[in-house]
């Protein structure tokens, strides 16, 4: 998710407002909240509690590994911290110049930062901040839904150029104009999802997944779940199966849609998308404009002549093998609210059907690094793409996902996040769940058995939401 009058306007709230008259008929369906002790006594309204306080509970390295891998990891850290010049080849146009600087709530790799960095790139040129761009907003990419000609568009128009910054003499390019974009409500928003873990979310088997799917049928059936893979379109390799992944038949599982296939394909994109700096993934300028290359291109490529291991990878390998040794988010056991209500709201979140797509734990295949290697992977999401419905609908196709589609966000971590949905439309997490339903949404009925819940078992839930 994402365009701002969808994602802020009345219509939304209407549609919000006219299937809430719906649920009272699914309130009964999966609730055994009666059957859970109530910590939250007491409680007149629930509310979210807010950005769990204290040290960040993730940005650290994984246990076991090897002193290469350790090494590896740090230069990759190194690498995502660092801002980009313009003679490293930033730009010509881009959305920020720096990994970090999407990723780093609570930590260095995490989500959109409570302050966010854009308002002051844009300060640093000719440009000016975009109206869906605020200090106190999340980082933001924008996408157009449509081209002129009516024909699908889906990709992103950078925010920003290195019109008129230090060492970008002579180029001069015009910013998208967003104004009548935004007045035809064609434009939608992303927002930086957190890569603590994704080594592990990465080793997960298809096996698996495909088999959690197949998990609880007639469950999800009755709940008016179904969720899918998402493969691309553009081959079929596999036998039997009607959507496969390129030519290899593989299932993707990176970003809002799922769609890219690994860490290093999802490091390469946004280090040429984000930041406007071509790799060996991603050669090809995307503004080829003459006067604004002040880098050799690829700009950034293997040092096959390099003497160890961290000077030899690229750039992109590098982020890749940070993120890949990311250690997955630590919960809390007693915060918010306490280690009573926690356990409530944990068993509620299940009794409602909220972990039949937020599947609590899933668990990794054979790898060749040994702290990846069959591993228990605690992220509350099973890595498929569901409908949510016209509420959150983008407009936008990628791979096998379609515009009403997106994947489950992994909720480990949760609890130190600012914004949510694809979009960062909301910082509040009632907010943020009544907005999965709507118009054909996957999730209707599960909403509707968290809004029957009683006042104190919505606090429990959500204390359990904010514990992870």
């Amino acid at each position: 998710m994402e365009n701002q009058s969808r994602s802020t306007g009345v219509s939304t709230a209407r549609r919000i407002v006219t299937s809430l008259s719906l649920f009272v008929s699914f309130v009964a369906i999966g609730i055994v909240g009666s059957q859970v002790r109530i910590a939250s006594q007491g409680v007149t309204q629930a509310k979210d509690p807010g950005v769990r306080p204290g040290a960040a509970s993730a940005g650290g390295v994984i246990a076991g590994l090897s002193q290469g891998q350790t090494d590896v990891f740090t230069a990759g850290k190194g690498e995502f911290t660092d801002t980009d010049t313009i003679d490293e080849g930033l730009g010509p146009r881009m959305n920020l110049d720096s990994c970090a600087g999407c990723h780093s709530q609570p930590a260095i790799g995490g989500s959109s930062p409570a302050v966010n960095p854009q308002v002051a790139l844009a300060a640093q040129g000719a440009d000016t901040v975009p109206p869906f761009i605020t200090a106190d907003g999340p980082v933001r990419e924008a996408r157009f839904i449509r081209n002129h000609d009516g024909s699908p568009d889906g990709g992103v128009h950078a925010l920003f150029t290195i019109t008129g910054r230090p060492g970008a003499d002579g180029c001069t390019l015009a910013q998208p104009d967003f104004a009548p974009q935004l007045d035809q409500a064609n434009v939608i928003f992303r927002i930086p999802t957190p890569t603590f873990g994704d080594g592990l979310i990465e080793a997960i088997p298809d096996g698996v997944l495909l088999a959690n799917q197949a998990a609880n049928a007639a469950t999800k059936q009755s709940l008016g779940i179904k969720g899918h893979a998402n493969f691309s379109v553009s081959g079929r390799t596999v036998t039997g199966q009607t959507n496969n992944n390129g030519n290899d038949g593989t299932i993707a599982r990176f970003g809002w849609k799922a769609q890219n296939k690994s860490l290093l394909m999802f490091a390469g994109e946004a280090y040429n998308v984000e930041m406007g700096v071509s790799n060996e993934l991603f050669q090809t300028e995307r503004d080829e404009t003459g006067a604004c290359q002040f880098a050799p291109t690829p700009n950034s490529v293997t040092n096959v002549d390099g003497t160890t291991a961290a000077d030899v990878l690229s750039t992109i390998e590098k982020f890749a093998f940070f993120m890949k040794f990311l250690d997955a988010p630590a919960p809390s056991i007693d915060t918010p609210g306490g280690a009573a209500s926690i356990t409530n709201g944990k068993a509620l979140f299940s009794s409602t059907g909220c972990a039949l797509c937020h599947t609590p734990t899933l668990r990794t295949g054979s790898s060749a690094i040994a702290s990846l290697s069959n591993k228990d992977v605690n992220l509350y999401s099973d890595l498929l793409i569901h409908d949510m419905g016209n509420g959150l609908a983008d407009g936008i196709s990628q791979g096998g996902a379609g515009p009403r589609e997106f994947r489950t966000a992994p909720l480990w971590g949760l609890g130190q996040r600012i914004f949510f949905l694809h979009d960062g439309r909301t910082s509040d997490l009632i907010n943020a769940i009544k907005a999965h339903a709507s118009t054909q949404s996957e999730a209707n009925r599960v909403v509707g058995n968290f809004l029957g819940l009683t006042e104190a078992q919505k606090q429990d839930l959500l204390n359990f939401l904010r514990s992870l």
